[in-house]
């Protein structure tokens, strides 16, 4: 159910009083002051022509402490990319601003950034409103928030024009003892916000984060997730959308994932009557274990975006080669985004053949996908209650991802051709038909290896990247 706009504005005075900087937003202001916004600068819109145009857009993640040395950073991407980012502060992220303040303070006397990202909340409107101003692009916060309320009225009342996350991506993934529907309830403020921005005609981007925990996810898995934290967005006023997918690293499984993830998404919105909205999508290239040599890190992001230019997503999120050291330098980031573009560039007239593997898989993720959804949309009267029991089911089960509300039962692995297939469902409603694709598959590979089926084929598949290989073959 929507949020009224009165339950909404009374909800408020209490997110704004959980730290001194949000005194700082005047909703009205921050409506006008996104109006003003030139469009070459606004993420909806860009996402918008882009997605018409069939154009690839790249986007980086990056984010430092210190105001100027993060104006500084993205300055110096921003020529190399078409999509600027924000990526917020760990300590932000748990809510925890008092630490985040240290951070910023010991950051100061350091003289160089000693957070993993930039601590909007902290440094308030001003500030935020200065990184926008001195750039470009547009620009999305980028995070892992199960309560992001606070970060989200300071940002956009400072005129970032893209919010990335969700009640679901932005828990399971990233905490262990957050309630499921706590943070969906948060979640639907922030797209509560959103939608009163909209209603007077500032249309702001959300993309909720697709990857999930970035490890052996099936396509099927992050589909469920994406399209119902779509819809939780969509009920809230949210028009412009982008659905995300993180490369599991089988061409043909990773360009069906995307058509798939497009087709569904428009069809289970439009089932419960969404008309009004503007779809993208969002391809992750690798999120798992990187080699920790830069050439052969740089094949992986290579290959990462080939597989996103064929699939046709609207943005690709850009990986660098210091993936497997930890927070990349602005030169390696670089990097990362001029390989990618090479690559994208090189693919943008080329197509995917259209072969009849190719419409297998997508129609395997199709059948997938409405096996598992249709189920956990029975499970509740709105979507925030479906959800919710969804995974207490196990009817919705991310692999290796921390949350408790998680049943971790489900395990994933390759099949011999390097394709996310399911090992063991679990408590997950695949059908009979479904479950027999897959235990053959996994089968195909086992005979191939001379080795039963079982969990030490998904820890070789963990590491196999990090190793050269896609599959964790054994020695």
């Amino acid at each position: 159910m929507k949020i009224s706009e009165q339950e909404f504005l009374a909800s408020r005075p209490e997110v704004l009083a959980t730290w001194p900087t949000g005194s700082e937003v005047n909703l009205d202001a921050g409506v006008e002051y996104q109006k003003s916004i030139p469009a070459k600068r606004q993420f909806a819109t860009q996402m918008f022509l882009a997605d018409r145009d069939q154009r690839v857009l790249l986007q980086p993640r990056a984010g430092v402490a210190l105001t100027d040395e993060h104006i500084s950073l993205l300055q110096f991407l921003q020529e190399d990319c078409d999509l600027l980012p924000t990526t917020i502060d760990a300590y932000t992220r748990l809510n925890k601003y008092t630490e985040a303040q240290t951070g910023i303070e010991k950051s100061i006397a350091a003289g160089h950034s000693l957070l993993n990202g930039f601590p909007a909340v902290n440094h308030g409107l001003a500030a935020c409103r200065k990184v926008v101003e001195s750039l470009n692009k547009p620009v999305e916060i980028r995070h892992g928030t199960p309560d992001a309320r606070l970060l989200a009225e300071i940002t956009m009342a400072a005129g970032f024009t893209s919010f990335e996350g969700g009640g679901i991506s932005y828990n399971i993934p990233y905490a262990k003892k957050v309630p499921l529907e706590h943070s969906i309830r948060c979640w639907q403020y922030v797209d509560r916000l959103v939608g009163y921005y909209g209603e007077r005609g500032v249309k702001i981007n959300r993309e909720p984060f697709g990857p999930l925990s970035g490890t052996l996810v099936p396509p099927f898995v992050s589909h469920a997730v994406a399209i119902l934290e779509g819809l939780l967005a969509l009920e809230q006023g949210v028009t412009s959308l982008t659905l995300g997918y993180g490369q599991v690293g089988n061409l043909q499984q990773d360009v069906a994932a995307m058509i798939s993830l497009r087709d569904l998404a428009h069809e289970y919105f439009q089932r419960y009557g969404f008309k009004d909205y503007e779809l993208s999508t969002v391809f992750h290239q690798w999120m798992g274990g990187f080699p920790e040599d830069e050439s052969q890190a740089f094949g992986v992001i290579a290959w990462g975006s080939a597989a996103g230019a064929l699939a046709k997503a609207t943005k690709i999120i850009v990986k660098t080669p210091h993936e497997a050291m930890g927070i990349p330098t602005r030169e390696a980031n670089r990097q990362g985004i001029r390989c990618s573009r090479q690559m994208v560039n090189m693919l943008a007239d080329q197509k995917m053949p259209d072969n009849e593997g190719l419409r297998r898989e997508v129609d395997l993720i199709k059948r997938e996908v409405h096996c598992v959804l249709d189920r956990a949309l029975e499970l509740g009267d709105d979507f925030v209650s479906a959800s919710v029991r969804a995974f207490e089911a196990g009817i919705i089960d991310v692999p290796f991802a921390p949350a408790a509300c998680n049943k971790g039962k489900m395990m994933p692995v390759r099949d011999n051709h390097g394709a996310v297939r399911v090992l063991d469902a679990g408590s997950v409603p695949l059908s009979e038909d479904v479950l027999k694709i897959h235990r053959d598959l996994v089968q195909e590979r086992a005979d191939y290896e001379h080795r039963v089926p079982s969990f030490q084929m998904v820890v070789d598949d963990i590491y196999a990247i990090g190793k050269g290989k896609l599959t964790g073959r054994p020695r």
